[in-house]
């Protein structure tokens, strides 16, 4: 072989390399191992990592393989919430049941989201990341979209969680709304007498179907974990963690105070060990830290709480659904920290009353969050603004923001599962027996 031919190979494999294309199918060769499911996502984000180190900015080649695992979650998180809480609802045969668990299932999740954005303010005030920070909010040009945040009102997103028009609700992806209209139509199911037996038997159909469809689209998740993965590390890399890491290591700590804290939560409330909990939880976690989605990790999370965790059908299709559209734990923390450090980076010294109005709007705000990558950079602006400090410091972590967000995501669906664990408990519908099993 000339050194044409071998010139020619070098840059086939070099193409290959960049294109994702090696390591594209070195996971299709594990993914039809035995392994399981989170065996493989934690392999794909190993070779995502290594991916984007070598590659550098040419990581983005691969970025579209991740874009499409994401959109087909996103095809089918609607119709996921939709109706598995209509089939969470009608399975629940005593009325009086359903509204006891709904209760508790809303206090638990204001009561977590409030309790994180307090540990988020305790350790940022206690670790003091922005202060004597090099950052300069001056130099800042570029501008955060602040439409978002002027039309912002509590009162408004109160009224807003009634859909003028249910199918708008579900196009635009209104999650507060949707799943106002599937509490709504399943409580309505359970009203209807005679009917409600033949709607629920279609409603229980479409579920299944439903699951069977996130079931094969999960099945491709090494993939994206390794896209998504290796083009964050390579278009953004180490380097750009340099100037805040005192911001990252600050939120590192309380995401992880606050991931104990569910341990505590299970301890106290459910009166068992949360070691099972932690053990068998790794699959949706591992999932959750790839894809910065909560919602894409929900149908897995789902099948965990149950085959694994043995909490019930019926607390695991009515209260996890709901956890996953107004409980975001780890962005409460998130937002909490990143208005005292950029207050800190500003020299403005918050009083009482910013710091009452920060869990408000830090509480408000987290609740309906969008679920994806990336909803904190409409959280946080708005909640900068009602504290009077500078919003365009927001473009200097949105380079860290994909990363931190994995973290936030995490926590974020290990405490919907916590709570949804915590109140089947309490109902007695726990089955311990799976849930102490190997």
């Amino acid at each position: 072989m000339d050194s044409l031919d071998f010139n020619m190979v070098g840059d086939f494999i070099t193409s290959a390399l960049k294109l994702g294309g090696i390591p594209l199918i070195f996971v299709f060769i594990i993914n039809h191992f035995t392994f399981k499911l989170w065996h493989k996502v934690f392999i794909g984000l190993i070779l995502g990592i290594a991916y984007g180190f070598i590659n550098g900015e040419n990581s983005v080649y691969i970025k579209p393989v991740g874009d499409l695992f994401l959109n087909a979650i996103k095809m089918i998180i609607i119709p996921l919430i939709f109706f598995s809480l209509i089939s969470g609802i009608t399975s629940i045969n005593d009325p009086a049941s359903l509204g006891r668990i709904g209760i508790k299932a809303c206090a638990a999740y204001l009561g977590t989201t409030t309790f994180a954005i307090l540990t988020g303010l305790t350790i940022a005030i206690w670790l003091e990341p922005g202060v004597n920070s090099y950052l300069d909010l001056s130099t800042v040009t570029t501008k955060v979209d602040t439409s978002m945040v002027k039309d912002f009102s509590i009162i408004g997103m109160i009224t807003g969680i009634v859909p003028s028009n249910a199918l708008s609700a579900m196009v635009e992806g209104n999650m507060l709304q949707v799943v106002f209209f599937s509490i709504f139509t399943g409580v309505t199911i359970l009203k209807m007498g005679g009917l409600s037996s033949r709607l629920t038997d279609v409603f229980q159909m479409l579920s299944q179907l439903i699951f069977k469809m996130v079931a094969v689209i999960i099945q491709f998740s090494p993939y994206g974990a390794l896209a998504l993965t290796g083009w964050i590390v390579g278009t953004q890399g180490s380097g750009v963690l340099t100037d805040l890491l005192k911001l990252i290591g600050t939120v590192a700590t309380g995401m992880t105070i606050q991931y104990l804290l569910f341990g505590a939560f299970i301890y106290i409330f459910a009166r068992i060990s949360p070691f099972p909990f932690y053990r068998k939880s790794v699959e949706y976690q591992a999932l959750a830290f790839s894809t910065s989605s909560s919602k894409a990790t929900l149908s897995t999370t789902m099948k965990v709480c149950k085959e694994r965790l043995g909490v019930s059908s019926s607390s695991t299709s009515f209260v996890l659904p709901l956890g996953a559209a107004m409980n975001m734990d780890g962005m409460a923390i998130y937002l909490g920290m990143s208005s005292v450090f950029f207050a800190q980076v500003a020299g403005i010294d918050l009083s009482f009353h910013d710091y009452i109005i920060i869990i408000i709007t830090a509480t408000v705000g987290s609740i309906g969050g969008a679920g994806v990558p990336g909803s904190s950079m409409i959280m946080l602006p708005m909640i900068l603004t009602a504290i009077n400090v500078p919003i365009e410091g927001v473009a200097l972590i949105a380079g860290i923001d994909r990363i931190l967000d994995m973290i936030r995501t995490t926590v974020n669906i290990t405490g919907d599962a916590a709570v949804t664990l915590i109140i089947d408990k309490s109902e007695g519908k726990l089955d311990e027996e799976t849930y102490f099993s190997k």
